[in-house]
């Protein structure tokens, strides 16, 4: 990745020390840019991880419990007592795990350090997708058809008779596609709503759901911002992120393919307008859903780094990470971002899983064999490394190839050649299921959509 940096403004003064609050590829990421910025670093692990590759890396690495993410990831008060003892006066939480949980901002405040994301109220509003919803469409975002919260059977049936089938059903906390199921009768979506409190209570130990209008063979379209504590916000372009298995991402780029560049444009700078006047102050994305007639309507925002900022970094040569945590040390956008931030070129990122390339269950295990590609225009964000295990109390992403070339088409194929050459042994791994995706006539053409998966594979 080629980076654009601007001179930092020397009056605002950085953060000396970050505790790292997360795992894997993301730990690595952030550990890169807080070298880069010549900050001090602290990262923590859970027995399962006491040997990824960024506990070494690190300049102190703080063990916070045993494998299950309650006694470990999610444990705020290890988490707190840690940043205590380090010293710590930043934390990122990277994505997942604690990274949206306005309690968790309250900890780390309490712990005398500065969460590195949005104010905790922006993260409680856009937390809950109804009432996101209900706050963007009061600031003008288009927002598609749906309900509010619904607790019994009748009033359910007649929001779904005043929206019309097929509709989906989805919880109203949480994120990553669990719990998001379709409906095409009455009869089955009484049927799915039990199912989806059921896994949302699990998932995010709240059973809210709510029905939105089911677009058929939507594109999944989002956009990057960042704002400041200054009412200031840029939109840094968007991703496409239509590739999915079970609502999960797979497969991300940028620039989106066939939509005109006035269209992003035009909405980028709608969506601009509603976040300065919350106002908006760190980094965060805007998901959208785009019809076959190029119609946006707002998903959710998530108030975080997403898994795929890689793409948006390679196109416009911004470290988001490094962004994301000058924002929160107080530096003005205006003084992070290039006033002309400009696209160049095309970047695909693949999501390199450990599961069954056809059912796409998870396969954990032994990594015998762990050899990243190492290629030109090619870049891989793991938090792995050869003879570690893959456990089941994660998610199972072992990597991110992130492959950039001047136009889709180039990208694509190097991205190809980088997965055949990724040697992984011991597991199962998603890589033929991907290559495959790549290689079709579908995806190869542009014409790509949420169901694209289900056709190819």
């Amino acid at each position: 990745m080629s980076v654009f940096t601007m001179e930092r403004n020397s009056k605002v003064a950085m953060f000396e020390k970050i505790l790292i609050a997360n795992r894997g590829a993301i730990a690595s990421r952030i550990l890169r840019t807080l070298k880069k910025l010549g900050v001090g670093s602290v990262v923590v692990y859970s027995e399962a991880d006491a040997r990824a590759p960024y506990v070494v890396e690190a300049d102190e690495a703080f063990a916070v419990g045993p494998a299950h993410p309650k006694e470990s990831y999610l444990n705020q008060k290890a988490i707190g007592d840690v940043i205590c003892r380090s010293g710590a006066d930043g934390v990122h939480p990277g994505y997942g795990f604690l990274a949206e949980n306005p309690d968790f901002c309250d900890c780390v405040e309490k712990a005398g350090a500065t969460f590195i994301g949005p104010s905790s109220r922006w993260i409680t509003a856009m937390g809950h997708k109804t009432k996101a919803r209900e706050l963007m469409a009061k600031h003008g975002m288009q927002v598609g058809s749906g309900s509010g919260l619904l607790t019994d059977d009748v009033a359910m049936i007649n929001e779904a008779n005043r929206i019309g089938y097929p509709v989906l059903i989805k919880p109203a906390a949480g994120g990553g596609g669990i719990g998001m199921l379709p409906a095409h009768d009455e009869s089955q979506m009484l049927k799915a709503a039990s199912r989806a409190r059921s896994m949302a209570e699990r998932g995010f130990g709240n059973g809210d759901i709510y029905i939105e209008k089911l677009v058929e063979k939507p594109r999944h379209v989002e956009f990057q911002v960042l704002g400041d504590a200054y009412g200031n916000v840029r939109h840094i372009f968007e991703r496409d992120c239509s590739i999915q298995r079970r609502h999960q991402k797979i497969i991300e780029e940028a620039p989106a393919p066939g939509v005109m560049r006035g269209v992003i444009l035009d909405r980028a700078s709608s969506i601009v307008s509603t976040l300065k006047a919350l106002p908006y102050d760190n980094i965060g994305t805007v998901e959208m859903l785009m019809d076959q007639d190029k119609n946006f309507s707002f998903l959710e925002m998530n108030t975080r780094l997403q898994v795929e900022h890689g793409v948006s970094e390679e196109i416009t040569g911004i470290d988001l990470v490094a962004a994301q945590i000058r924002s929160a040390a107080g530096e003005s956008v205006e003084d992070i971002v290039p006033p002309d931030i400009s696209v160049s070129g095309h970047s695909i990122q693949a999501r390199v899983y450990a599961e069954d390339p056809q059912k796409f269950f998870p396969s954990p295990g032994h990594l015998e064999k762990y050899r990243p590609p190492k290629e030109d225009g090619v870049r891989v964000e793991t938090g792995f490394v050869e003879g570690m295990d893959v456990t089941p109390y994660y998610d199972p992403l072992l990597a991110k190839v992130i492959a950039r070339g001047n136009n889709r088409e180039e990208v694509t194929q190097i991205l190809i050649c980088a997965l055949e050459r990724f040697q992984i042994e011991g597991i199962k791994c998603n890589i033929p299921a991907l290559v495959k995706i790549l290689r079709s006539e579908e995806f190869q053409s542009g014409d790509v959509h949420t169901g694209l998966v289900n056709e190819v594979i």
